[in-house]
């Protein structure tokens, strides 16, 4: 066995006592730990103030006597305040690391029976840190005797070693991962240890965490449950503030970021405090953060880690004390290497980074999933709609099949359930009724295949992946018209004829200029194509 080593403070009243046989019938805290035959103390460091030099030899001395095998060694360690948690941890924390301690060589029991609650707090802080790497020893007198050893007791921080402890806190595991999945009881084995990291991450770290995946796979609605579960576990008491970043464009969006100063630009008639303000002891969802320009992702970089930024137009900084959740439909390492994305704020968002499976790569997910938004449209409608047998096992078996694209992920599933529950009034959903959905959705998902065998000639396959239906079928549309005209002015009057008549200026050409470098394209490039 390796020699044993107990450190502990003297107790200044407990331990005390007259120089006279008596005190051989009392409990001393300090000594009554050798006194044990199933305790074999090899070296014991007491600490001590000095006011109590004295009888830290006089306790020393007992020691010897009870347990000659015993080598006590006295610390002087005093503190101007007792009760001062500052002073009494720094110093504390300065003779741990001035001990020469070796886990390999020695086990250690640190006793927190004795010295000021602030002593024993500190003690115990800086053994489940690891700083004292041992275990906590209580003792305390013997019930209904007046016997000098008392009992003692070890107690190992490691809480797994409890059964009953290690289950409630497995349990209490379970209910959160439970919680970030809404309750719903996904079966994809890929998706469910994604789920138990980012509980562990979401309860145990306030760094950035990068949610990543395609459009409609769920980003925004786990960064809320994240949210939950840390405002429910009383870690975070601010607000959640969640933004687009695809809807910041121009000067607007370091304004609505950053906040402005009354009169910092046209326009700005009063002061702004922005969304890093807002989000303050709480946390900021920034969706699609892959659209933000390179001078807000700078100021995000520098907020995230200084937790200071300047406002538009203000003289001093401001501050924010906030977690960062971020999300993408892009592969932002490719964007770092086309330049549109610092690669300093991708290694700080990197740290925690989890993609999340698109509907189609979870298969065994959609039958829970398919009760769950049953279960959100009763809670909206007040009405309970169900399936009958052999509507539900046709649904599943169209949902499941390989066919089945799912190109809105989550989004199509919510969707689809929400027309199937409207089209039956008589609470049940059957056969007919999902056949006509079926039918709808091959229409839905075939339409995207027109657009985008259309745009694949022009748009590269990954910056198509990141485009939503509703921006492919504009987007194509937009490029059709401009092969069609002579020159970038005639397309945007076509375009724009609608508005053209409420405005007494324009220019059309700039304005489609711009929308077309949205998506990286030219005038030039769509005539060299065509």
């Amino acid at each position: 066995m390796k020699p044993l080593v107990v450190i502990g403070f003297l107790g200044s009243t407990l331990d005390g006592s007259k120089p006279d046989a008596s005190r051989w019938n009392k409990w001393r805290p300090s000594v009554g730990i050798v006194m044990h035959e199933d305790l074999r103390v090899d070296r014991f460091v007491l600490l001590h103030g000095t006011p109590h030099r004295r009888l830290a030899e006089f306790v020393a001395e007992d020691i010897r006597s009870v347990s000659p095998e015993t080598r006590v060694e006295p610390y002087l360690i005093d503190f101007a305040d007792a009760w001062d948690f500052e002073e009494v941890y720094g110093k504390l924390l300065d003779f741990v690391r001035a001990s020469p301690f070796d886990p390999e060589a020695e086990d250690y029991l640190v006793h927190i029976t004795t010295g000021t609650h602030v002593a024993q707090i500190c003690l115990f802080l800086l053994t489940e840190a690891h700083y004292l790497p041992g275990r906590l020893l209580q003792t305390q007198p013997q019930r209904g005797t007046a016997g000098p050893a008392g009992t003692w007791n070890a107690i190992d921080l490691d809480l797994s070693r409890y059964d009953s402890i290690a289950t409630r806190f497995s349990a209490a595991s379970a209910e959160s991962t439970s919680f970030l999945k809404s309750g719903i009881e996904t079966r994809n084995r890929a998706f469910n240890a994604m789920i138990d990291e980012i509980e562990q991450v979401a309860t145990r770290s306030r760094a950035p965490i990068l949610l990543m995946g395609p459009t409609g796979a769920g980003k925004s609605q786990l960064a809320r449950r994240i949210y939950d579960l840390k405002r429910l576990k009383h870690q975070v008491k601010g607000a959640f503030v969640e933004v687009n970043c695809a809807t910041l464009k121009g000067d607007s969006a370091m304004s609505a970021l950053f906040g402005h100063k009354k009169g910092s630009f046209t326009g700005a008639t009063a002061d702004r405090a922005g969304l890093l303000r807002t989000a303050d002891k709480g946390m900021l969802f920034l969706d699609e953060i892959g659209e933000l320009g390179l001078d807000e992702q700078a100021m995000i970089l520098r907020a995230i880690e200084d937790k200071r930024f300047l406002p538009v137009g203000a003289d001093s900084e401001a501050a924010s004390d906030f977690q960062l959740l971020a999300g993408t439909n892009r592969e932002l390492g490719r964007a770092v290497a086309d330049g549109r994305f610092r690669d300093d704020l991708y290694a700080r968002l990197n740290l925690w980074t989890f993609t999340l499976p698109g509907l189609a790569d979870r298969h065994e997910d959609i039958a829970p999933n398919l009760d769950y938004e049953l279960d959100r449209f009763a809670e909206r409608e007040g009405t309970r709609v169900t399936f009958n047998k052999e509507a539900r096992d046709r649904y599943l078996t169209f949902a499941t099949h390989s066919d089945a694209r799912w190109t809105g992920n989550f989004r199509d599933l919510a969707s689809s359930v929400t027309r199937m529950a409207t089209f039956s009034p008589s609470g049940r959903i059957n056969a007919s009724c999902v056949e006509s959905e079926i039918a709808r959705l091959r229409r839905l998902w075939s339409t995207g295949t027109a657009v985008d065998e259309g745009l694949g000639s022009i748009v590269p396959a990954e910056r198509m992946a990141e485009l939503d239906l509703f921006d492919r079928v504009q987007l194509a549309h937009v490029i059709d018209v401009c092969r069609r005209s002579r020159s970038l002015s005639e397309a945007g009057r076509m375009l724009f004829a609608a508005s053209l008549a409420k405005r007494s200026s324009s220019n059309d050409a700039d304005r489609l200029r711009k929308y077309l470098q949205r998506f990286d394209l030219t005038w030039p490039a769509l005539n060299d194509s065509h």
